[in-house]
């Protein structure tokens, strides 16, 4: 194992990982031998693994109109090949063959998602270093395959993002939010869940535009971002709506924290000079903590949820911390 974990602080998609880092990883790849002249997979078919290349040498072809092959590229020891069946479920947009016998490493696409809902951070890190490294690969061959990439690029953003803000998404959340909250109880760490409205977003868009409205939403996020920090998750719910997912943060560090944002909000003078009845952006918030108010995830989110509905109901613009202890 350690020569393997040698071996993977080589691949240039793993280089700025720790060794304890690329010991999780290491756990989802399967080694495989590979004959020479045997095809990985064929152009067209279906997949769902990312291969590294750990010895041999593998060439890359297309099918030509005139039926016959041309080879694009060849993948060395520390290369990688297959990545777009790991965003989407899509064919083989190349033949992958051995040149020599050759030793691979498979991920698949099911472990990489595991990764991506167990360690967000570094399974986002790995999936953009992909995307830079085989964007710039296939950028020199010809524009069509430089076309496929910048589709492949924005499938797997959608997959995990919300496409106009860049946060991530709801579906991303759902997923990922489960794990983070079984992580904090087992380590016995405190986990603040903050539920977001946008104030009035449905009469900036009438009064305003849809375009000022998605304006405003996209200046809620950039007061967020600048007070965010690395390990801390914030996803789009709704047009309007967001959470935020504050790792070993407790309740009153995390009503500080969106406090210092909502003031931050109503300083945006986007809608100032427009003429309308509605002058400033400001925002409803909810605040509820694990342990402090909520056992499970569940109640975490209702008591959040409850504590939102408070703010609008005191007449928004403010952000409230949920009343109500632990259920038993």
């Amino acid at each position: 194992m350690n020569k393997a974990i040698e071996f993977l602080k080589t691949v240039a998609i793993f280089t700025s990982f720790t060794e304890k880092e690329l010991n999780i990883i290491y756990k989802g790849l399967k080694q495989t031998r590979v004959k020479k002249s045997r095809n990985i997979f064929k152009e067209g078919d279906q997949g769902n693994e990312l291969f590294i290349v750990q010895s041999g040498i593998m060439g890359c072809s297309i099918q030509c109109p005139d039926g016959s092959q041309k080879e694009l590229a060849t993948y060395e020891p520390g290369d990688f090949f297959g990545e777009m069946s790991i965003f989407e479920n899509a064919p083989r947009s190349a033949t992958i063959y051995a040149k020599d016998d050759s030793i691979l490493y498979k991920y698949n696409d099911k472990d990489f998602f595991k990764l991506l809902e167990s360690h967000p951070d570094f399974a986002i890190k790995i999936m953009y270093k992909m995307l830079k490294i085989t964007t710039q690969r296939l950028r020199n061959t010809s524009k069509f395959l430089s076309d496929m990439v910048r589709w492949g690029n924005d499938a797997s953003k959608r997959a995990v993002t919300d496409e106009m803000t860049g946060v991530y998404n709801r579906r991303y959340l759902d997923n990922a939010l489960v794990d983070i909250f079984n992580r904090a109880r087992s380590e016995n760490k405190p986990l603040s869940f903050i539920m977001i409205d946008l104030d009035y977003f449905r009469e900036i868009n009438n009064c305003y535009s849809h375009k000022m409205g998605d304006q405003s939403i996209l200046e809620v996020v950039k007061a967020f971002k600048k007070h965010l920090r690395e390990q801390d998750s914030m996803a789009r719910y709704g047009g309007d709506e967001f959470t935020v997912i504050l790792r070993d943060t407790d309740s009153q560090t995390a009503f500080n924290l969106a406090e210092k944002i909502r003031k931050e909000v109503t300083e945006v003078d986007i809608l100032k000079n427009l003429g309308g009845k509605i002058t400033t952006l400001s925002l409803s918030m909810g605040v509820a903590a694990f342990p402090e108010h909520a056992s499970t995830l569940a109640d975490l989110k209702l008591k959040a949820d409850a504590a939102l509905y408070q703010a609008k109901e005191q007449g928004r613009n403010r952000v409230i911390i949920s009343s109500d202890g632990v259920s038993h």
